[in-house]
């Protein structure tokens, strides 16, 4: 896959057209592999919870309302799954700002990890937007076989995604 291609208007932001980089990930593809660090600094990749299901939500900042709601009702909702789901905010937040963000938001369902050294998730998952360099909004699902199961990529950047049919994709496979 080629992290140099680009997707012109494939969402919004604020209204205006937004190009992404990376591929479109449908369901039914092999989870990309991807690098992030989590809020100590520690490598996360696609195979740090290998044999669980992944429900990763994307945000373009924690520090912005839309963000902020989403991550604190995937948190809120996820509460009663099983340990055979592990729930991943990815933004480019530092890590340092997003521990303080979830210690203030009282999060602890939600691991939240930063793309923002490499960028990798971003372009893997083809939801970098090109000018910004912030990631769009997005949650895949990914099964415990590092196969995609679920992929929403909400139309308008600064727009929530559909929490139920996200959560359902989750149930389905438990």
């Amino acid at each position: 896959m080629s992290i140099d291609l680009e997707r012109d208007g494939a969402v919004e932001f604020k209204g205006n057209p937004a190009t992404l980089l990376g591929p479109k990930i449908k369901v039914g593809d092999a989870a990309p592999d991807f690098h992030v660090v989590d809020n100590g600094l520690q490598p996360v990749t696609l195979a740090t919870d290998a044999g669980k299901i992944r429900l990763i939500t994307v945000v373009p900042s924690l520090d912005t309302p839309v963000c902020d709601a989403m991550t604190r009702k995937f948190n809120q909702d996820t509460e009663a799954l099983p340990d055979a789901v592990v729930v991943y905010t990815i933004s480019v937040d530092l890590p340092f700002a997003q521990k303080r963000w979830c210690g203030n938001a009282g999060i602890d369902k939600v691991k939240t990890l930063s793309d923002y050294q490499e960028r990798s998730f971003g372009l893997n998952y083809g939801v970098l937007l090109k000018d910004l360099k912030l990631l769009a909004r997005a949650v895949f699902v990914i099964d415990a076989d590092d196969q995609v199961a679920y992929v929403e990529l909400v139309p308008e950047v600064t727009a929530e995604p559909d929490y139920n049919a996200a959560l359902n994709a989750v149930k389905n496979l438990l």
